[in-house]
């Protein structure tokens, strides 16, 4: 059994991030620039806003961080989206999710420009997506299809059994796991809280990505010798043993499962890392289109 470092990769993949970076400066180009909006003061959100923040300062990239209060009309949101649309030297934009429920998730992520869409969430990117054409891909599904790439786990022919049908996740890993590509041609099947015998399913797995938010939901009993398991779940648990009292659990039984794998993801330190670095691999992305 091998772990997939994901913190290890995520650093590799930033290291030639800055040193393009740093290259466009020296040639005088265009330096990636990303704006991030807060709505609320969800602990949660704003640890992620921040840690993307950093990320920026430590790539060479610009940033700006715009943080409103959940009292914020739908309107005015999206007058400052279409603001930031037109802003010529503002490369990327995301919103940080989820929003008040009096905001429409859909209407602020349809109303971001395609081409600062660096979170891949507009149907026009999805739809790229969908069809094999260049586009911002979805962070974490993106970060996802890094890992195998970089530890050479051959996809190819291989059965994929993906849990979680999110449009964030589940849905769209199960369509570059899909696709004609190096990293790729897998037989997908996707299965969702309808499912009937998941387990059925995933003994036939040779590739299993667990995204269902189900912290400890796939045993040892469900997966095959040799298997290849992603796990994308990121549920805060109570713990006693620790100073905060919570842990971060995955949706796998990590301690069960992980001695039937040839490979699998930690919890933390496997996907999660990986989301904001293809997310600045998207902003780069942005200024290189924009040529």
């Amino acid at each position: 059994m091998e772990l997939i470092d994901g913190r290890k990769v995520s650093q590799t993949i930033k290291d030639e991030i800055a040193a393009e970076v740093l290259n466009i400066k020296t040639k005088g180009g265009k330096v990636p620039h990303l704006a991030v909006i807060l709505v609320g003061n969800d602990g949660g959100s704003r640890t992620y806003v921040n840690s993307k923040v950093k990320t920026c300062g430590e790539l060479g990239f610009k940033s700006t961080k715009l943080e409103y209060t959940d009292t914020i009309s739908e309107q005015e949101l999206l007058d400052k989206i279409h603001e930031i649309n037109n802003d010529k030297d503002i490369d990327g934009l995301l919103i940080q999710l989820p929003l008040p429920e009096h905001i429409s998730e859909t209407k602020v992520l349809e109303a971001i420009d395609p081409a600062k869409d660096v979170d891949g969430f507009h149907p026009i990117n999805m739809g790229r997506m969908l069809a094999g054409i260049p586009s911002f891909l979805p962070a974490t599904p993106a970060g996802i299809i890094e890992l195998l790439a970089r530890y050479n786990i051959e996809t190819s022919g291989k059965h994929c059994v993906v849990l979680g049908r999110s449009h964030i996740v589940g849905t769209p890993v199960s369509v570059l796991l899909s696709r004609k590509a190096k990293t790729g041609n897998c037989t997908v099947t996707l299965c969702h809280s309808r499912t009937k015998d998941i387990k059925q399913h995933t003994l036939q797995a040779d590739i299993i990505v667990a995204a269902l938010g189900q912290p400890g939901f796939l045993k040892a009993d469900m997966v095959k010798e040799g298997v290849v398991v992603i796990d994308v779940g990121t549920t805060y648990v109570p713990d006693s043993s620790t100073k905060s009292g919570w842990r971060l659990r995955g949706d796998v039984d990590f301690d069960e499962v992980a001695p039937k794998c040839s490979y699998i993801t930690p919890v933390p330190g496997g996907v999660g890392p990986m989301t904001i670095a293809m997310l600045m691999k998207n902003t780069l992305l942005s200024v290189k289109n924009r040529k």
